[in-house]
């Protein structure tokens, strides 16, 4: 089969084409990438300067997965965000140092935990801690949407033309957020669904400017709607196809009717009894595929959904392999994950959700070698 770029690898593999191997993704999104204490680790492994890490997303820490690290594990992706316009160097301890925003610089208490404020909201990390806990306190280095967006829009460009990687907007909404959410539906059905007529418009407005100022430059829109817990979904999908589905349907029809743009769905957890529904509403791509939980066996995923939808993640257990096990033992599940998963496209490797602070480095690079030892057709 003749080699193909990244992007086109990508491609294929969302439409249920053979690529010419299994494509491969670390960081493209925020809950497919790696915390900065585990990247810092992995980056001294390999051999690369790691004193400059720059860190996205303050509240779970992920890093920024630079490009040598991402040649070096032959990924296909890469995260869109642009860089933090004025980071601040947070000497969190031992070696560990990081860039984040001047917006969201922790303070520490005499007890060792860091904390950031914004009014009266906070998050925690406690001492010897790799994410925070409380609110969540993401950042935003723009006055405005508009500068925002010219932002987004000049890396999305620079990604397209200088690069093939593939790449995706994220932080759009999937029409299901919370369990207060589910509780509304059943109190107060008229104000639910007046909230996701307000949703939609708004998310639609958004999604107009993104198309009309660097759509040609993205591959994919990512929707958020974890679904899920650990056992069973949220809410019945009798409910789900009533207050949500019709709204995420409608939000990724526009997407599709204007453009060639994938929907990437995160959902975390056990979610199989609503994955009929996520496809009827158009979804491409549903990311993390929690194996770990319960009902998400993935040759039952693979056979009953594997040609209508997209598997992004489920390549590596990382509640109970990829922390705890050893290096063989971790690619020999890999090897397992990607022979179900691979055959006939539809696939693309990632870990299940981040890779987490205390994960060892050996068990990581097990993982990606494993990962593209097993990736050919």
């Amino acid at each position: 089969m003749e080699t193909m770029n990244r992007r086109q690898r990508v491609l294929a593999a969302i439409n249920h084409q053979t690529p010419d191997r299994m494509p491969i993704d670390l960081g493209v999104h925020f809950s497919t990438g790696i915390s900065a204490f585990a990247y810092k680790r992995l980056r001294e492994h390999l051999g690369l300067y790691a004193d400059i890490i720059d860190v996205p997303d303050p509240v779970q820490m992920l890093a920024r997965v630079e490009r040598d690290v991402l040649e070096r594990f032959r990924c296909d992706t890469m995260l869109l965000n642009p860089e933090l316009k004025s980071p601040v160097r947070w000497d969190v301890r031992g070696d560990y140092s990081f860039l984040v925003s001047d917006k969201a610089v922790p303070t520490q208490k005499e007890n060792g935990d860091w904390i950031v404020s914004r009014g009266d909201k906070s998050m925690r990390m406690p001492k010897g801690g790799y994410f925070f806990d409380g609110d969540w306190l993401g950042v935003s280095d723009y006055a405005s949407e508009e500068e925002e967006l010219k932002a987004y829009a000049a890396r999305a460009e620079r990604i397209y033309k200088e690069t093939d990687y593939f790449t995706m907007q994220m932080g759009f909404y999937g029409f299901f957020s919370d369990l207060e959410f589910a509780c509304l539906m059943l109190t107060d059905p008229d104000e639910a669904i007046q909230q996701q007529e307000e949703h939609l418009a708004y998310f639609l407005a958004r999604a107009e400017k993104v198309l009309r100022m660097y759509g040609e430059y993205i591959q994919c829109i990512e929707i958020n709607s974890d679904l899920g817990t650990q056992s069973a979904p949220f809410l019945r999908p009798e409910h789900y196809e009533e207050f949500c589905m019709p709204y995420l349907k409608k939000f990724n029809d526009f997407i599709h009717r204007n453009s060639d743009i994938k929907i990437f769905m995160h959902s975390c957890g056990s979610v199989e009894p609503l994955i009929p529904y996520i496809i009827e509403a158009g979804v491409d791509i549903l990311n993390p595929v929690q194996i770990s939980a319960d009902n998400m066996d993935p040759a039952v995923l693979k056979e009953k959904y594997g040609d209508k939808i997209c598997f992004w993640g489920g390549g590596c257990d990382t509640q109970n392999i990829l922390p705890n096990a050893t290096p063989e033992e971790v690619k020999t599940h890999v090897r397992e994950m990607v022979g179900i998963l691979k055959p006939g496209g539809g696939f693309v490797f990632n870990q299940v959700h981040n890779i987490m602070g205390d994960v060892p480095p050996e068990n990581i690079v097990a993982m990606f070698d494993t990962a593209y030892e097993e990736s050919f057709y």
